[in-house]
């Protein structure tokens, strides 16, 4: 039997701390998997539905976006954190109307993120009009005739602002976009804003295209695999598999990061008998513990130190062929890196020349290196800049564009990849506008438009009245909470389409939707037949997602359906996209999408291949760079690195073990000893003596920050107990969303506008009494 939703929300004074884990999964992380799934959907339900977890014939994990292998598949293809994301998803619990006639909004909103996610799956339209203190039921037709009747009486169609959560398939990314295109704007923020838009910005100057250029067979076997800001064994947990068997294959692996993570350090997988009761597999040859925002000075320093290597040897470190004949830049690069100041390496890094220097010879040994970063990277306010010098060294070896070398920026959510191939994004190319006006005879916007900064910025100010949400959760991801909160509060109109309860229920506009939606696992049924949706993993891989589920309730729409109905609501019956087809046969969508987005051709058979397809990649398939000159770019880059005023600390929000993204599947950290609540503030030792602050201490947590100087602004967060922990000197971390108030919503990196979440300037300020 599945447990019932918990009735109180969370009382964290029964926190405990203990030790550090030094390894990951194992038995552990199989009993925590049954324990999830028991909880929430009951024992028959979890193993009828974890079975079909990333199989072939199955559905894709809600989860993270890491690569599903190609041929075999083992029978339990998913992670820990996989099976908690189908549990939260295939719970038997649910939210009807009885739920929110016993719940004001008012109430709703002081409840904690991981109470409002327990309650379940929504199960009708909901509605909250003007001055009304709870949700009440809606219709369907009156709940699309609410939202048309809004839009078509904006001043402007750039007064809306379209949000796509990465776990949205490639047909409903690809309507969603096609919607706010046909009614004129291309105000499409999506989370990839706030967390890897600082690697596309750099790998399309670079290489020409802002995707990763190696496959998992690359991965599992490359000489040399550097793991930087990045946490595999609660993030990307199947990426653990792939490290061990490149390990065994003789590869070394660096990990580079602020905290030492278990994951990292050994792997007991689950899968085979030396995991479960044997030591497991040592990961990490080399472990780096950098101080934040020190990995560009990091790169450049072993940029320094391979062209030294290579005068003292010439032709033994530099891949002359390919920096010759691919590469455009390497004589200002290697000129710039002559003046590098190694005492600012010493200070931005805080590591040892020593551990640089092996480092260095750790790549200039191996023939085939893979980088792979995540958020560490690229949440600073130079994380362009940062990405570009990572790529500078591979270019140096002649690392991309052949058999097991590149770049792996990895992935968060399931399909946030997809959702950019398929168009969502404020600044898409002329050739994807041109082809959607041929492929639709419709008139597109060419005006850029709102990404999830701007967008937050224009509804705080007035700029942008309704706000619709195809998945996520907004409120909790975004920088800046009590911003955030307020511009949600500020619109005329919130639309959320959702499976579950989440803080964007509870910060509602004037008038607030709630739409209900089927989930990955959820059977989709149209005009009496099966349908399947498709996805790209954060190796170009699209494959097909098929739910099997029963739907928790009878009245819950697809994605597609939703967004087929709210358009033809909206622009009206005689609009040239033929909605009503794409609502009733996906395969129709698909069709369509073969027209207009490059690399898609004969969607619908190759997609019903075994294993999918693999999306074109020039630098990776043929080196060829679609850059400015043609070739792969090395760029120059100014030394940067974050200034930490006496007295303060250097915080990076990161996840807990028991969530994923927003999503809050328990109150443990078990890797890092953190049992029964989320309020708490890793700190280094040393930094609590020369702080005079306790272990133990219950802290408000203070930001400060100012484009001018001498106008500095503070935000706080109260109430975090002080956690003395092995992290890098001068740096802290806390959990998001609970640490979002402190991050300003215009500290962003350059190009990217991606929030600086890993680069917050902190005081610790105690508790009174």
């Amino acid at each position: 039997m599945a447990r019932e939703a918990p009735e109180h929300d969370v009382d964290e004074t029964g926190l405990t701390v203990s030790r550090p884990k030094t390894w990951a999964a194992g038995i552990p992380g199989v009993l925590v998997s049954l324990q999830h799934g028991v909880e929430q959907m009951g024992a028959i339900r979890s193993a009828r539905t974890l079975r079909l977890l990333n199989q072939r014939e199955g559905y894709d994990c809600p989860g993270c976006a890491w690569p599903e292998a190609q041929g075999h598949r083992k029978l339990a293809e998913f992670c820990e954190n996989g099976a908690k994301a189908v549990a939260e998803e295939a719970t038997k619990r649910t939210v009807g109307r009885e739920f929110f006639a016993a719940h004001p909004v008012a109430e709703l909103a002081g409840k904690t993120d991981y109470w409002l996610g327990q309650q379940g799956r929504l199960t009708e339209p909901m509605v909250l009009r003007p001055g009304g203190s709870h949700y009440e039921p809606i219709s369907w037709d009156n709940a699309f005739e609410l939202l048309a009747e809004e839009l078509r009486g904006l001043p402007s169609p750039d007064d809306a602002v379209f949000y796509t959560s990465g776990r949205t398939s490639n047909e409903a990314a690809f309507l969603w976009q096609l919607f706010a295109r046909s009614l004129g704007t291309n105000n499409l923020p999506d989370c990839s804003n706030m967390c890897h838009e600082s690697s596309g910005a750099a790998l399309k100057e670079t290489i020409g295209i802002g995707k990763g250029s190696v496959s998992l067979a690359d991965l599992e076997s490359a000489d040399l695999i550097v793991v930087v800001g990045q946490n595999p064994g609660t993030n990307h947990p199947r990426m653990l598999s792939s490290l061990e068997q490149a390990k065994q294959r003789g590869a070394k692996v660096v990990a580079v990061n602020p905290l030492p993570e278990a994951g990292l350090m050994r792997f007991k997988n689950p899968q085979n008998v030396r995991g479960l009761i044997g030591r497991g597999t040592p990961l990490a040859d080399l472990f780096l513990q950098i101080k934040l925002g020190g990995d560009l000075a990091l790169f450049q320093a072993v940029g320094h130190l391979l062209l030294l290597a290579e005068r003292a040897a010439p032709g033994t470190v530099v891949d002359w062929d390919f920096v010759q004949e691919h590469t455009h830049g390497f004589d200002a690069y290697a000129e710039h890196l002559q003046k590098l100041d190694w005492s600012e390496v010493d200070r931005a890094t805080g590591l040892s020349r020593k551990e640089i220097a092996r480092f260095s010879r750790m790549l200039m040994d191996s023939e085939r290196t893979v980088i792979c970063w995540a958020m560490g990277l690229t949440q600073h306010r130079h994380s362009v800049a940062t990405i570009q010098e990572v790529v500078n060294v591979l270019l140096t070896r002649g690392m991309i564009g052949k058999p097991g070398a590149g770049v792996c920026p990895v992935r968060g959510h399931s399909n946030v990849q997809g959702d950019r191939t398929m168009g969502v994004w404020e600044k898409m190319p002329e050739e994807f506008l041109a082809a959607l006006e041929h492929e639709f005879h419709i008139t597109v916007p060419r005006r850029h438009g709102f990404d999830t900064v701007d967008s937050l910025r224009a509804m705080r100010d007035g700029q942008a009245r309704v706000f619709l949400a195809m998945g996520g959760n907004f409120a909790a991801a975004t920088p800046d909470s009590e911003v955030s909160e307020a511009a949600l509060r500020n619109c005329s109109l919130t639309v959320q389409v959702s499976t579950k309860l989440n803080r964007s229920h509870v910060v509602p506009g004037r008038t607030a939707l709630i739409f209900p939606t089927l989930g990955r696992t959820d059977r989709d049924q149209q005009a009496g037949k099966d349908q399947f949706v498709t996805v790209e993993d954060s190796m170009s891989v699209v494959h097909r997602s098929r739910g099997r589920l029963k739907p928790s309730s009878p009245v819950l729409l697809s994605e597609i359906a939703i967004i087929c109905r709210a358009a033809r609501a909206t622009l009206g019956d005689g609009h040239p996209v033929p909605w009503a087809e794409f609502e009733r046969d996906y395969d129709k969508i698909r069709n369509r999408i073969a027209h207009v987005v490059p690399g898609f051709a004969d969607f619908n058979r190759r997609v019903r291949q075994p294993d999918g397809f693999v999306l074109p990649h020039p630098p990776r398939d043929s080196r060829r760079f679609e850059t400015s000159t043609g070739r792969a770019n090395l760029t120059v880059n100014a030394f940067e690195a974050p200034e930490i005023p006496a007295g303060r600390l250097l915080l990076q929000t990161m996840r807990s073990h028991d969530q994923y993204n927003t999503t809050i599947y328990g109150l443990d950290d078990r890797y890092r000893g953190v049992q029964n609540g989320r309020r708490v503030v890793l700190v280094n030792p040393e930094d609590l003596a020369e702080l005079e602050i306790p272990d133990g201490a219950i802290v408000d947590l203070v930001s400060e920050w100012a484009q001018d100087p001498q106008k500095i602004k503070e935000r706080r967060a109260e109430r975090f107990r002080v956690i003395a922990y092995p992290t890098a000197r001068g740096c802290a971390a806390a959990y998001f969303p609970e640490a979002n108030a402190l991050v300003p919503l215009d500290a962003t990196a350059r190009i990217s506008n991606t929030p600086m979440s890993k680069s917050i300037v902190i005081r610790l300020e105690p508790r009174r009494a």
